[in-house]
């Protein structure tokens, strides 16, 4: 669709929509196109700035998109988390020895967390245990 701003020789200003710019044409000849106002079908185009879509416009609305659909993401992966804290153990700073107890059958297997170093962890991977690291989300995600 093509958007012009039009005029009548009595000088009312509106704007119509036109599937082509030669439908433009076909109207006005036809004396099918008047103005709103005063019907006057003496109708000609308005000067107009064109619609132009400028790579920053494209980058602000890109931006707004990936701001939220990092907010839903955010908001889906903190649901996530209260979802495994919610059905799990919490171990605290037990965690890497209570994983290997469940890992080698010494303990009830179930859902646990906790805290663990880096060096802790790698040593549990090298070993076996599965483990994922739950990350630390802000309280203000909604």
């Amino acid at each position: 669709m093509i958007r012009y701003s039009l005029s009548c020789d009595n000088a009312h200003e509106f704007e119509g929509w036109f599937s082509e710019s030669a439908d433009f044409d076909r109207q006005v000849e036809s004396g099918f196109l008047t103005c709103p106002v005063c019907n006057s079908a003496a109708i000609s185009k308005l000067l107009m700035a064109p619609s132009v879509s400028t790579a920053r416009k494209k980058d602000e609305m890109q931006t707004l998109a990936m701001d939220a659909a990092r907010k839903e993401a955010l908001v889906k992966l903190k649901e996530a988390v209260e979802a495994i804290k919610s059905n799990a153990e919490d171990v605290g700073t037990k965690f890497p020895e209570e994983a290997r107890k469940i890992h080698y059958g010494e303990a009830d297997a179930r859902g646990i967390i906790g805290k663990a170093t880096p060096d802790e962890a790698q040593a549990l991977v090298e070993e076996g245990i599965e483990i994922a690291a739950i990350p630390v989300l802000p309280d203000d995600i909604n």
